[in-house]
């Protein structure tokens, strides 16, 4: 298991126990909190633990529908085919995102299509013929347990108005049981940890191999049973605890000095190169970014930054991506882009840039931005007025607003990844392959030079607008199509780019120039996760020869935020192998903050 601290400040480290640590005053929920809350009282319906894996599609299916999800067996199918085994926790969550919920608007619309009086009701008999002959056919039983239903039938007629009320409060009542339970769980599971932390305080921890200096750790090698209601516990009866180790970790809010970016006293004299890139959110919350290849011809002093791109906002108007933390790691090329070696990441800060000074041999590396997700999260707010994207004048003609302009220019900024003012076909398509999922062929650029405003065979800044205008006249004024790519690009019903983070990198060479170029624009996660954990170890050491299910409690932490959006949860390690478990940060880099984390191996 890794966990990434967000900070990489030298901080002070204590002993605490729960009353050292009294919890934190809550803050309103997230949208991605509440989500994952309703995604765990869905699951802990059908199963007594979120440790329990899905492992027939009938349990996927009952699943599903206590999380308001009215799955048909096509939608079934797509998640559970001949290959699945099982399905754990996280995988239910990916579902959920993609499966919107049922609405009532939805189940009336459906059912008014067969309403023939426009009454509110369906004849049993047409009911029936529906239910049994048409699409995912029902049995005989299973369409008599619906008619059988008395506040909803009467006459030989079925009430759907009735039924779809009926339909809606049964699920908010259910959702609302299950969180309820969920709670008074978390009560529970709080008093069992607290058992155990003030029983092992007159114990001698013992010492864990390799610590981090920085980081004093308590740990209890005893097994311990769970106390309380087996039912009502996070973990099965099945499951032990074979070893809980709690750690505090204090920084203050200066504490960023120690370790922070300076640039060399020569640098003006080396050569350098800029690339520009994006961050950019999926439905999933997965995080997909643009990927590099740099080649040093000879041996050099390297110095390489990475910072969020500063866009020209209106005055006034937030920039909530400049907060984005953002990282590069440099993995060497050794043989082939399959056999990566991790050389080094950007651990020194200053402010908002993130930096490395240090020696590369020549070769082939790649760079890989990273960000921990702690700060790029959906957050979904009301819209209280939609932007106006086109207009026509008195005479009918139509033109761009200066707010969308404005916003387009912003966008032509983020995609001319060398800066030089001007898109090339790569660039375009980089732009193309986000918004549209297709690239633009030699053919089609040859006509978008014809057409529009180009230098050097190359699209300009004006050119990328009348590019959109013509797209706006085709559409005969629906803007539709430009929201289409304006939510790739990260940008809300208010031109606010709330869902993606552009960032720019400098790289400084003293004997060579440093040559660089965009190779892809995908989630990095495999590479990625593997480098992050690469460099978490170098600092540690711990493996398992066995898989192990680690169980994780961030509850008493204060002023934190992770990147899973959840106090409690549980990962399972394959033996011999490592993954990042969770990335923690502090919500307000001007207050002190305090991680405290409880962490069990499960057997």
């Amino acid at each position: 298991m890794a966990i990434s601290l967000g900070s990489d400040a030298a901080f002070s480290s204590q002993k605490s126990t729960l009353s050292e640590n009294p919890p934190s005053k809550k803050f309103p929920l997230t949208e991605e909190e509440i989500f994952y809350m309703n995604c765990r009282a869905a699951y802990l319906t059908v199963f007594k633990s979120s440790l329990d894996n899905i492992i027939s599609k009938d349990q996927l299916c009952l699943a599903l529908q206590h999380a308001g999800r009215n799955p048909s067996q096509k939608t079934i199918n797509k998640y559970w085919t001949p290959q699945t085994a099982k399905l754990n926790f996280d995988d239910f969550c990916l579902i959920l995102r993609k499966e919107k919920p049922t609405s009532k608007a939805e189940l009336l619309k459906s059912f008014k299509q067969l309403d023939v009086n426009d009454d509110g009701s369906i004849l049993h008999t047409d009911l029936y013929k529906l239910l049994t002959k048409r699409g995912e056919k029902m049995t005989r039983e299973e369409v008599n347990a619906i008619i059988n239903l008395a506040d909803i039938n009467a006459d030989g007629k079925f009430d759907y108005i009735k039924f779809c009320k009926l339909y809606m409060t049964t699920n908010e009542q259910c959702l609302k049981t299950t969180l309820e339970k969920l709670e008074v769980d978390g009560k529970l599971r709080r008093q069992q940890f607290g058992s155990h932390m003030e029983g092992s305080r007159e114990r001698d921890p013992s010492p864990v191999p390799k610590p981090s200096p920085r980081i004093i750790r308590k740990t209890d090698q005893e097994s311990f049973s769970n106390k309380g209601d087996t039912r009502s516990s996070l973990l099965t009866t099945t499951r032990e605890f074979r070893t809980s180790v709690s750690f505090t970790i204090t920084m203050g809010a200066t504490s960023n000095q120690n370790s922070k970016l300076t640039e060399p006293n020569s640098i003006k004299e080396w050569q350098c190169v800029q690339s520009k890139g994006c961050f950019f959110l999926e439905e999933d919350g997965e995080i997909i970014s643009h990927q590099y290849r740099m080649q040093i011809a000879q041996r050099s002093l390297v110095y390489l930054t990475i910072k969020p791109l500063n866009l020209s906002q209106a005055e006034g108007k937030p920039s909530p991506w400049l907060s984005v933390d953002t990282a590069l790691y440099i993995l060497k090329e050794n043989e082939s882009q399959a056999n990566l070696q991790l050389m080094c990441f950007t651990e020194l800060r200053n402010r908002e840039m993130f930096g490395w000074t240090g020696e590369l041999g020549p070769g082939i590396y790649w760079l890989i931005p990273s960000t921990t997700g702690c700060r790029l999260k959906k957050e979904i707010k009301p819209i209280t007025k939609e932007a106006q994207l086109v207009y026509r004048d008195e005479t009918g003609e139509l033109f761009l607003t200066k707010e969308f302009r404005s916003t387009l220019s912003d966008i032509f900024e983020v995609i001319d990844l060398d800066g030089n003012g001007l898109l090339s076909l790569e660039e375009y398509n980089f732009f193309e392959l986000r918004t549209s999922g297709e690239k633009c062929d030699e053919d089609a650029w040859a006509v978008c030079r014809e057409n529009f405003d180009t230098k050097k065979n190359e699209l300009t800044r004006q050119g990328f607008m009348d590019l959109n205008l013509m797209e706006a006249n085709d559409g005969e004024g629906d803007p539709r199509d430009l929201w289409v790519t304006l939510h790739s690009m990260g940008y809300n019903k208010a031109l606010e780019l709330t869902e993606a983070c552009p960032f720019v990198i400098d790289i400084y060479a003293d004997k060579c120039k440093p040559r660089i170029k965009t190779v892809h624009m995908e989630a990095c996660s495999g590479q990625l996760e593997k480098a992050i954990c690469t460099s978490v170890l170098n600092k540690g050491n711990a493996k398992s020869d066995n898989k192990v299910i680690i169980h994780i409690n961030n509850e008493l932490s204060k002023n934190c935020v992770n990147n899973r959006g959840l106090d409690i949860f549980a990962v399972e390690v394959a033996p011999k192998s490592t993954m990042v478990c969770q990335h923690v940060m502090p919500l307000n880099e001007q207050q002190e903050w305090i991680y405290y984390c409880v962490y069990s191996l499960i057997s």
